[in-house]
């Protein structure tokens, strides 16, 4: 029996100056990306998932079965037993020479992905096969390490990774676009099961802020539901969310969190995924080098919401063609106008801050008269992060942390009714808090250049599209 490898660590031994031909005789195990033969001379594209680069395997004549080898289709899974010879004139630096290749798992001919390039929307169709693909293998890489990325990062600075509920009775948003969980066969469907009407979570948040105030700096990882029937690009009904919260925290310490988070994972990313992100600088994005290098080398500018609607306005009228040109405070900026701020007025990362209260979540802190709107209108310390070439990627704020204040803005809203949990943080020994939220698959577009959140999940799932 030979010395059994595999592509990703084969290719590292090599990197760290190894010497692979002293391996002796080797067993791979993978898949055949393609099989071509001159009949004398053979020539399989071996892949194995380990890593994104696969390992050519050299047959002849001389190699048992060669009939047999010859006949390897796309996909097969095989295993090879040869020995390793260096190529150091060849595109590759080593090649397996094959004493016996045997097919280990053969492939129907209605196989629907052979070596020909694919359009996206076709590959969404077969997702249980697209990881296959390229484009998929980088994507899905990538996604992994990125995950790991987030939690090296909160890791290495003492948080606390809280699992909070997927099914609750809080809709932490207030904005009722919910799962509702039902039980089928009951006179209740909606209440048999908790005694009371319960849904998919919108977010982790309000319960992870309770862990803040038991641990300091936490953070909460995982799925979340909307129930918006939105069929854009950025949006999916279900999809993954970073969500720390830092206790004795005020806004300008979240924001000094969000961007070494946000430098960090990119970081992380570019140097334990080079191949992937050279496929993605190639064929995907030729400017994301650029762009991604440009968030790691510049500081992240400040700018009040204010400032930015009279920045806006302002390019109205000298001529600016927005799709949404009717500029006003207390608007909900689109992704256009947080573009245009990003990329030609900054021309680098922008934290918006100190938003229009009516426009934002009702448990963000209130702010003091220093910081009305032009009428007066009130405002809320919270932030938007964005970033040429995407507008906002992370949305944050400082948290009420006044009973009375924040009882007040429950009372007003009709949400107190079985928050009042959430509202009793405040009274037993509640503090100022800040935390934000990051869309982990919008931050994946970002960092892939992939441009629809459907080829960023394995399984996406969007309203009228309920597949595998």
């Amino acid at each position: 029996m030979g010395k059994i490898i595999d592509v990703r660590t084969t290719y590292e031994a090599f990197a760290s100056g190894a010497d692979l031909s002293a391996f002796g005789e080797v067993e791979i195990y993978g898949w055949a990306r393609t099989n071509r033969n001159s009949g004398q001379i053979g020539f399989i594209e071996l892949h194995d998932g380990t890593a994104f680069k696969s390992i050519q395997v050299v047959y002849s004549n001389d190699s048992e079965n060669y009939d047999a080898i010859a006949h390897i289709t796309t996909a097969a899974a095989i295993k090879v037993t040869g020995t390793i010879v260096l190529t150091p004139e060849m595109k590759q630096p080593f090649e397996i020479h094959a004493k016996t290749v045997e097919l280990l798992g053969d492939v129907a001919e209605d196989y629907p992905l052979q070596k020909k390039r694919a359009s996206l929307e076709f590959l969404r169709e077969i997702a249980y096969l697209r990881p296959r693909a390229n484009t998929f293998q980088a994507v899905f890489r990538v996604r992994s390490v990125l995950a790991m990325a987030v939690h090296t990062f909160f890791q290495e600075r003492g948080f606390v990774y809280v699992h909070t509920p997927e099914i609750t009775g809080n809709d932490a948003e207030g904005a009722g676009s919910v799962f509702t969980i039902s039980t089928e066969g009951t006179p209740h469907p909606y209440t048999d099961f908790y005694g009371t009407k319960a849904s998919l979570t919108v977010s982790g948040q309000l319960h992870v802020e309770a862990f803040a105030l038991a641990f300091k700096d936490v953070y909460t990882f995982g799925p979340t539901f909307r129930a918006e029937k939105s069929n854009t690009k950025r949006h999916a009904s279900e999809f993954w969310m970073i969500e720390p919260e830092l206790a004795f925290c005020d806004l300008n310490g979240d924001m000094e969190c969000i961007e070494a988070c946000i430098k960090f994972c990119i970081r992380y990313v570019l140097e334990k995924c080079p191949d992937e992100m050279a496929f993605f600088s190639t064929w995907i994005d030729k400017g994301l080098m650029d762009k991604l290098n440009a968030v790691l080398n510049t500081p992240f500018t400040r700018m009040d919401y204010t400032e930015g609607i009279k920045i806006l306005q302002e390019a109205v009228k000298n001529g600016h063609k927005f799709d949404y040109s009717n500029i006003e405070w207390g608007m909900d900026l689109q992704s256009e106008h947080e573009r245009y701020l990003t990329e030609e007025v900054v021309k680098g990362p922008t934290f918006l801050i100190n938003y229009p209260e009516a426009i934002k979540a009702f448990y963000m802190k209130e702010n003091g008269p220093d910081k009305v709107g032009p009428n007066g209108e009130k405002t809320v310390a919270a932030c938007d992060l964005l970033v040429p070439g995407e507008g906002e990627i992370v949305g944050g704020s400082q948290r009420e942390e006044i009973y009375e204040v924040l009882k007040a803005k429950m009372d007003k809203l009709g949400n107190t009714n079985g928050l009042e949990w959430y509202l009793n943080l405040r009274k037993y020994g509640g503090c100022v808090h800040s935390g934000f939220g990051i869309g982990f698959d919008r931050l994946l577009m970002y960092i892939t250049g992939i441009d629809n959140i459907r080829d960023t999940e394995p399984y996406p799932r969007t309203s009228n599209a309920l597949k595998y």
